[in-house]
């Protein structure tokens, strides 16, 4: 979308205030907390309203004056989580709003239910038969009034979210597009929707109402689907809207950067979002993975206090001590946080999926799977346990289940290195040469942070004689490592120059091979071949030559010695 197009959406920011406070009220009476809460964050980020400018209450209906000491009653029991207590009192009453709270609370008395048989009797990991026994019974009266057209935007929600869990999710979708249509500004459907989205073809089929909240759920859509250049240009244009000071907005766009592994970006965001809301604890799970990745334990280890401070039994606090204890390699305890994660919410997705990589670390891999498959339950565009399927499947030696998940993994994210080296690697393992060296060429092409995509695809020439390919990679590898500044640290150069030393040597490349082979000489574990190589030179040498160019100036400029290796096509190798 256009910029000049948004902001003659968003022209009007008094009248999205109002918008807001209307429907924070009408998500309070219903007990749409998180949807409630959204809004408030939204709203607080726009500049106050005068007096007169504040929107009127929602008109009073006969029907609602009818069920108002009900309502009053049962939303005293709901707030207390008495579910049926506060279904007992509805039933009977006319009004919208009373017919919606009736419903909803015994969708979640059933949820309630649901969840504490499942802690109780499986445990976490278990994969029991547990549902909830309210879901058919609503779906049938719920479907009987939307027939009749009957329902409200809210209750239009509560349909969907029925058929969501009785996995009759083609159904859900069209609900959760009529309810938004019927009340744009609830949030909460939009997110519902967002968790049915398999892709962006589905995404651009969907009928949206044109509202500017739509412009937040594309934001969220394309960083779910991994569109990240895409949903920082929305985020930035809704920041250049009138929505700089939304604490929501920052938070996606550090999440938007984790997604792309711009760790310091995110950090940065992460850190700015806690000094404007210290008490936050949002989102605080992702900002402890990244904590985790950079192995700041110091950083870590206060994040998880901090939390502890605020609120030791809520979810995200969990899954940081977890990270933390995960830092240190107590990987007993770690699992343990996750596992208490998940009784407070078993359809946490991160939990899940942090779980099974501490089952892999102890080694436990039927778990590791088990946990694995479960975040894939919860989300099915959640890359990180597809791949971490495919670990688990490779340190069983069973390739072709690997293929699959790693395949999986790399559609989620397909310019991320890691997943195209793991999918060449298991195609090497069942003997598909020519696919391992698409993927490593591929993911030394869209930036390979591991470094290691080069190096694995000069080897695989190597193992099939292709010399002069295999003397390029190692080439291009070698002037890669060293224009990160790494080639002390990086062990592997040892072998690429050893290799570049005997070609050279064979091609009668004298000066190039001597350059190779003192090189060798600055590693441990090629020192005795450097100078084994240095020896042969020199035999063979009947008159001092003319000395060439250094070997590595390429680095710096682009005069390298691979002018005289046969040129390679290394382009048929793409994909």
């Amino acid at each position: 979308m256009k910029m000049a197009a948004l902001c003659s959406e968003f022209g009007d920011l008094v009248q999205i205030k109002k918008q807001l406070i209307s429907v924070i009220s009408l998500c309070k009476e219903r007990g749409l907390l998180h949807s409630a809460k959204w809004a408030s964050e939204l709203a607080f980020a726009l500049d106050p309203l005068p007096k007169n400018e504040l929107p009127p209450s929602p008109p009073f209906t006969e029907e609602d004056a009818q069920d108002l000491d009900a309502l009053t009653l049962a939303k005293s029991y709901f707030d207390l989580k008495e579910y049926d207590r506060a279904a007992y009192f509805l039933k009977g009453c006319c009004s919208q709003k009373a017919y919606f709270l009736y419903m909803y609370s015994r969708y979640l008395s059933g949820e309630k239910k649901k969840d504490d048989e499942t802690v109780d009797s499986l445990g976490p990991l278990e994969k029991g038969q547990v549902r909830n026994e309210a879901l058919r019974e609503l779906r049938v009266e719920l479907s009987k009034k939307h027939t009749a057209g009957e329902l409200d935007g809210f209750t239009l929600y509560l349909y969907g979210v029925v058929l969501r869990k009785l996995d009759l999710l083609k159904e859900a979708v069209e609900v959760f597009v009529e309810a938004i249509h019927t009340l744009p500004l609830h949030w909460g459907a939009w997110l519902e929707l967002s968790n049915l989205v398999t892709n962006i073809e589905m995404l651009k089929s969907l009928s949206l109402p044109d509202c500017w909240i739509k412009d937040f759920f594309m934001a969220h859509m394309y960083t779910e689907l991994q569109m990240i250049k895409e949903a920082l240009q929305k985020y930035q244009n809704l920041i250049e809207a009138g929505f700089s000071k939304s604490t929501y907005i920052i938070s996606q766009i550090a999440v938007a950067y984790h997604n792309i592994r711009d760790i310091d970006q995110a950090l940065a965001l992460f850190n700015e979002l806690r000094e404007q809301d210290p008490y936050r604890i949002d989102n605080m799970d992702t900002f402890s993975n990244l904590l985790y990745v950079k192995s700041m334990k110091p950083e870590l280890s206060y994040l998880a206090h901090n939390l502890v401070e605020i609120d030791k039994y809520r979810v995200e606090t969990c899954c940081v001590i977890g990270n933390y204890y995960s830092l240190r390699s107590q990987h007993e305890k770690a699992a343990l946080y996750f596992q208490r994660a998940l009784k407070l919410n078993p359809r946490c997705l991160g939990a899940w999926t942090l779980m099974g990589h501490e089952y892999m670390e102890m080694k436990n891999t039927s778990a590791a799977i088990q946990a694995y498959r479960h975040a894939i339950e919860v989300n099915k565009r959640d890359y990180r346990a597809w791949y971490g399927l495919g670990q688990t499947y490779e340190i069983l030696k069973m390739p072709f289940y690997c293929l699959y998940y790693y395949r999986k993994a790399h559609q989620l994210r397909p310019n991320d290195s890691r997943m195209l080296v793991a999918l060449g690697e298991s195609y090497e393992k069942l003997s598909q040469q020519l696919e391992a060296k698409k993927c490593y060429w591929r993911a030394y092409s869209v930036g390979d942070v591991e470094k290691m995509a080069l190096l694995k695809l000069a080897k695989l020439h190597e193992q099939l004689n292709e010399s002069d390919d295999a003397a390029q990679c190692y080439m291009l590898y070698i002037q890669d490592i060293f224009s990160c500044g790494e080639q002390l640290e990086h062990a592997e150069v040892s072998t690429a120059l050893r290799y570049l030393g005997q070609y050279y040597f064979k091609n009668k490349l004298y000066d190039e091979a001597s350059l190779c082979a003192q090189r060798c000489c600055d590693y441990n574990d090629a020192r005795e071949e450097g100078k084994a190589l240095l020896r042969q030179i020199s035999q063979v040498r009947d008159q001092i030559e003319t000395p060439s160019a250094d070997l590595f100036a390429p680095l710096s400029n682009n005069n390298t010695p691979v002018r005289r290796v046969s040129p390679l096509n290394l382009i048929s190798f793409t994909p």
